[in-house]
């Protein structure tokens, strides 16, 4: 096998000037790239691709891609739209896999190159977006499997309750006063519970959501005016809109309660001080997720993000952030971000998050309005 240094030069020694710096930039890169003509003959890749197709640079260059994988791989579908379209193409959740690299689940982005007539290039991603989605429909279904806990308890907790409630109303008039702090206390415990059951029935509610066409904007905007007017009020909120986003596809109460969530969510993770929330949206061309169970893909081409500035979510949370009953707040139910995977998952759409020191981000993806 040809040692790494020898790789990473090989390149070079056909291109010169900046050619060569450009080349040295996508060598240095983690994710495999690709760039074939016209003719789906491969004419450029990086060391990652080498390393992913597990062939080398004098190999492969001049040969098909077909030569590398199976003719059915989805790669080939996504080439194809790129011709066709013009336009730049994504997509989640992409499994490629031969006999000779193995399995690999990845996101793949696919765009022409307007400078080398008939090119494309390729991207792949196997351990950024495609893991994050990989791990949302992982939180999709464990947000619906409370629904039937939901259900149990909506029925089976919320009666006897009542009846323990009443008990001790009844109790509260025949007993000393000294006693009657007890019986306060079991009656504030019986409401507290069955509040806690009413947030869990979200979950059981399984009819199909009567969705329109949604301003994004507006949603945003009266979620701003609720946090300026309350949990938010000491905190400075930055917006980057973009005014030509299309309308979303969605039910417009129950995005409003999705944002209002990751919002103050967010305003309980800033700092007191310099405390800062950025909403911002943008559109971003040609990103689609695969239908579990299904042949279809979904556009979702709408990007809102919730950003703040706090200290960061705990590094043992993030796996499992959307999962019910996990919070690192100290009297949370562990309730807010499940609900929040379980009605972008009803809309179609995909929130995922990245975690630092002073930056977190929720962004959601969501499907446009025809």
């Amino acid at each position: 096998m040809m040692p790494k240094a020898v790789a990473k030069t090989r390149p070079l020694r056909r291109l010169a000037g900046s050619e060569a710096e450009h080349s040295a930039v996508l060598s240095a890169l983690s994710d495999p790239i690709l760039v074939i003509d016209h003719r789906d003959l491969l004419t450029y890749m990086n060391l990652s691709a080498e390393q992913f197709l597990q062939t080398s640079w004098t190999v492969a260059i001049g040969r098909p891609l077909s030569a590398l994988l199976p003719a059915d791989s989805p790669l080939f579908d996504l080439i194809d739209q790129v011709r066709e379209r013009g336009s730049s193409v994504s997509e989640f959740g992409v499994n490629m896999e031969t006999p000779k690299i193995g399995s690999h689940f990845v996101s793949i982005d696919v765009a022409a190159v307007p400078e080398l007539p008939g090119s494309i290039v390729v991207s792949l991603k196997e351990r950024s977006i495609a893991r994050k989605i990989e791990h949302q429909l992982v939180h999709r279904n464990a947000a619906r499997s409370v629904t039937a806990m939901a259900a149990m308890l909506a029925h089976e907790v919320k009666n006897p309750l009542s009846g323990i409630r009443g008990a001790a109303q009844l109790l509260e008039a025949s007993v000393e006063q000294g006693d009657r702090e007890l019986t306060r206390l079991i009656c504030e415990e019986a409401d507290r519970i069955v509040s806690l059951v009413d947030r869990m029935e979200m979950f059981s509610d399984n009819r199909p959501l009567e969705r329109t066409s949604v301003n994004i904007h507006e949603v945003l905007g009266h979620v701003r005016r609720l946090a300026d007017n309350g949990f938010a009020r000491h905190l400075r909120f930055e917006e980057s809109y973009d005014p030509s986003l299309p309308a979303v596809y969605g039910n417009r109460d129950l995005l409003i309660q999705v944002v209002l969530n990751l919002v103050k969510n967010a305003a309980e993770a800033a700092p007191e001080q310099d405390g800062e929330i950025i909403l911002s949206t943008r559109y971003q061309q040609g990103v689609r997720l695969a239908v579990p169970g299904s042949e279809s893909r979904v556009d979702l081409p709408l990007l809102v993000s919730v950003q703040d500035n706090g200290s960061g979510i705990p590094e043992d949370l993030r796996q499992h952030l959307f999962d019910a009953f996990v919070s690192n707040k100290p009297n949370g139910k562990g309730l807010g971000l499940a609900l929040v995977a379980k009605i972008v998952g009803d809309h179609g759409g995909v929130i995922e998050f990245d975690s630092e020191p002073r930056r977190t981000v929720f962004r959601m993806m969501l499907p446009t309005a025809s």
